[in-house]
């Protein structure tokens, strides 16, 4: 597929499949449902599908379901939405408690072999034992149990017969291993939860790093990829897959995961932001989750591009999250009709445009893509621009409406600035301007040039708006004092809404249209907070970026 550039995995697979290790590919998406998925994770989707793609192989979704206590059905749900969203389908679906019985029986293997013991140390004294980066471990007191005694508690611990905490069940591995992750790791921990998937059959559940590899070796995948910090767990994971004596013998590959600048991108943080109030749920425009970004406005054909040109690389990288806008800039500059809305509203009058009159002006609804034809737009004495296009005393080189001054209104005519109306308080409330009729657009007037160009909507039939504005939700460059968390950098400006009005034209559109409007940038119809009597718009992107490829 033209889209495959190179990458070290890539050329793992090729090498596995030249040299007849491999005669086939299989990848699989592995996500925890306890949280909602983020961009982040749309990296190692698209690179797990598409690497498989390109071999002719399989990807299995599979939800690595193994506690309970984090885990919920919505989670699941908001994670297939999210996959299909990006454009791409499962082969098979699979969850990690549909293999708890397999599990529990390779850890019966283990403890028959003498590789796994009950311990009833508490997690503290685990720890305490575990020792540290330079110094050894320390073997628990209950590591010389009989196989016996183990088989017994092991299936004591299954039927309930102990509380939560009070025992787990270790692989035997070495405690004096420089790899801490091989210090007798727990497998099995008690948890007294009902799960999503099998309900109360269990309150025995096995932890990640000795399920994650029985589950790629029980569904055949050939290439386990993962983020860097599993590197450390990859003695552990090929252990468990030889010690319990699986026939499928998956191989396990890191790739340094994707950070970005003023984004955070872990679940648990973002859980944090969501429980805690600063955003409206998990689709808040302003999270870097999939369904905010969706819901924002970015396509997956963007979001697809972004993580295909950021590559593949071994080691951790942060990325602009600019460089993520600029996709979303060159997808939507050929989709996306252009249309004209007013955020701030300031009205004009043109005094010498007949009262009650009406025309209709032709514009282009997106001029790069001249087949996408022309819409109309109304036109008459009352109009809105806005209050940014105009100053009473502007700076040099100011090149919109002042007192005296003439412009373009785009697609309309020139008007001058004869008057400005103010309320009591000084604040200018409204325009009163002339009009220039030989000065239509499209009529190849040339008579004389104007320097600025604005935008309008016109008066009695524009549409009321809500627009959603966005700065970046976490704010890297202020730098932590101590004490401070992540939190401390959030943004307080990340979210402005303004009413203003929109063309006519709009009044039907529908959440999840995009548009240009000019001037101010890429908009989506919110699909949350829009109504039939209500449309909010979420600015997705401004037009212009200082990002530089």
């Amino acid at each position: 597929m033209e889209h495959n550039s190179s990458n070290f995995i890539r050329n793992i697979v090729i090498d596995d499949l030249e040299t007849g290790k491999r005669d086939h590919v299989i990848t699989r998406f592995p996500p925890e449902p306890n949280g909602y998925l983020h961009i982040g994770h749309a990296k190692s989707i698209i690179l797990n599908f598409e690497l498989a793609d390109e071999f002719k192989g399989k990807t299995n979704l599979r939800f690595d379901d193994t506690n309970p206590l984090k885990e919920d059905i919505e989670y699941v749900n908001s994670i297939k939405e999210d996959v299909k969203w990006l454009g791409f389908e499962w082969d098979d679906l699979f969850f990690a408690s549909d293999y708890f019985e397999e599990m529990y029986n390779r850890a019966v293997l283990l403890i028959q072999k003498g590789l796994a013991y009950v311990d009833d140390l508490s997690a503290e004294e685990i720890r305490e034992y575990r020792g540290t980066l330079t110094a050894p471990g320390k073997e628990s007191p209950y590591r010389s149990r009989t196989v016996e005694e183990n088989m017994d508690l092991f299936t004591r611990m299954r039927d309930g017969e102990f509380k939560d905490g009070e025992k787990v069940l270790r692989a035997k591995i070495d405690m004096a291993s420089p790899n801490i992750n091989l210090r007798d790791p727990i497998i099995y921990r008690i948890a007294h939860a009902t799960h999503h998937n099998t309900g109360d059959k269990w309150c025995i559940y096995p932890m990640y790093a000795f399920a994650h590899p029985l589950e790629d070796a029980i569904e055949g995948v050939t290439h386990s990829i993962c983020t860097l910090e599993f590197e450390d767990q990859r003695p552990l994971y090929n252990w468990v897959v030889e010690q319990c004596e699986m026939e499928s013998k998956p191989q396990q590959i890191e790739f340094g995961r994707l950070n970005m600048t003023n984004t955070v991108m872990s679940k648990r943080k973002l859980k944090q932001l969501v429980d805690e109030g600063f955003v409206d749920g998990w689709d808040d425009p302003r999270m870097p989750t999939i369904s905010g970004l969706r819901r924002r406005g970015y396509t997956p054909e963007a979001i697809r591009t972004f993580c295909r040109e950021i590559g593949v690389a071994k080691a951790n990288s942060v990325v602009d999250s600019q460089m993520l806008d600029h996709f979303v800039r060159e997808d939507l500059k050929l989709k996306a009709p252009r249309t004209m809305g007013i955020l701030r509203p300031l009205k004009v009058i043109i005094t010498n445009y007949p009262e009650g009159q009406v025309e209709w002006l032709d514009a282009e609804i997106n001029p790069e893509v001249p087949e996408m034809g022309m819409r109309q737009i109304p036109f008459s004495r009352e109009i809105y621009i806005e209050q940014d296009d105009f100053m009473e005393n502007p700076p040099a080189k100011y090149f919109r409406l002042f007192p005296g001054n003439e412009v373009r209104l785009k697609h309309a005519y020139f008007i001058k600035c004869e008057e400005v109306v103010k309320d009591e308080n000084g604040n200018v409330i409204e325009l009163r301007c002339t009009y220039d009729p030989e000065t239509k657009s499209g009529t190849g007037f040339t008579g004389r040039k104007v320097k600025g160009t604005i935008h309008w909507v016109e008066a009695t039939q524009a549409v009321p708006a809500e627009f959603r504005l966005y700065e970046p939700l976490i704010l890297d460059d202020q730098e932590k004092e101590e004490g401070q968390t992540f939190l401390d950098q959030v943004n307080p400006n990340s979210l402005q809404a303004v009413q203003g009005f929109i063309e006519p034209n709009m009044k039907e559109a529908k959440a999840q249209d995009k548009f240009q409007f000019f001037r101010h940038g890429y908009f989506n119809v919110d699909p949350k907070h829009t109504a039939a009597d209500r449309l909010v718009f979420n600015l997705i992107v401004s037009l212009k970026s200082s990002f530089k490829l």
